[in-house]
């Protein structure tokens, strides 16, 4: 019998909102596992939530000193924790640079790992209300843009695939949002099943990559 191939997920607060409903949508096409741990503050990273890119490449060094997963995909995003804007701050938590330098780094450590990342673009903002609705930090859609362009350009330079949910989430603004950042559960079952629908388009490449998938 053939087994799936396993998939990891490591990524803020909207992919523990989403990962329910992308499991689901797996179920048949690959094992789901992600980053675990108790889920608290939402804005403040920590157990489930990868936060940063600072926190994921810490976190991905640390497993791999450890042995590294029993995965064969890594389903990738950090970019929420970097672009925010702390009140009294002249820049972002993580400045562009250093998030480039992380993302190259994160990509290695993965690779050493032998997993094949696929990236997701971070999710859009609505500054209004996003800034509105919090006291201590802020965030903008021109840095996410800012990273997301970034992201772009190394992924598609490591050959990695992207999975665009930034332009899928866009739909859901502001009317999904049930705080400054996070969607409904209308919203979230659509991003789980788009990132399920966008896995199994790229079927075809990773069976190639395993030699072993076929989906129904």
């Amino acid at each position: 019998m053939t087994s799936l191939p396993r998939l990891y997920v490591l990524g803020d607060s909207i992919s523990i909102h989403y990962g329910p409903w992308l499991e689901a949508a797996l179920t048949g096409i690959m094992t789901y596992d992600r980053k675990g741990g108790l889920v608290g503050d939402l804005d403040d990273p920590e157990g489930a939530n990868g936060g940063d890119s600072r926190r994921v490449l810490s976190y991905l060094k640390r497993r791999r000193q450890e042995g590294g997963f029993p995965a064969d995909f890594l389903l990738l995003n950090c970019g929420l924790h970097d672009v925010r804007r702390n009140l009294g701050s002249d820049g972002n938590q993580v400045p562009l640079p250093e998030y480039r330098e992380n993302l190259k780094a994160i990509a290695s450590a993965s690779a050493e790992m032998k997993l094949r990342v696929i990236w997701v673009r971070t999710t859009p903002v609505c500054d209004e209300v996003h800034n509105a609705r919090t006291q201590s930090f802020q965030r903008y859609e021109a840095d996410v843009g800012r990273y997301n362009r970034e992201a772009d350009t190394l992924m598609a330079g490591l050959g990695v695939a992207v999975i665009d949910l930034h332009a899928f989430t866009q739909q859901f603004l502001p009317d999904g949002l049930i705080d400054h950042v996070h969607f409904d559960a209308t919203a979230c079952e659509q991003q789980g099943r788009f990132i399920a629908k966008s896995l199994r388009a790229l079927s075809e490449e990773l069976s190639d990559s395993r030699g072993d998938l076929e989906v129904d």
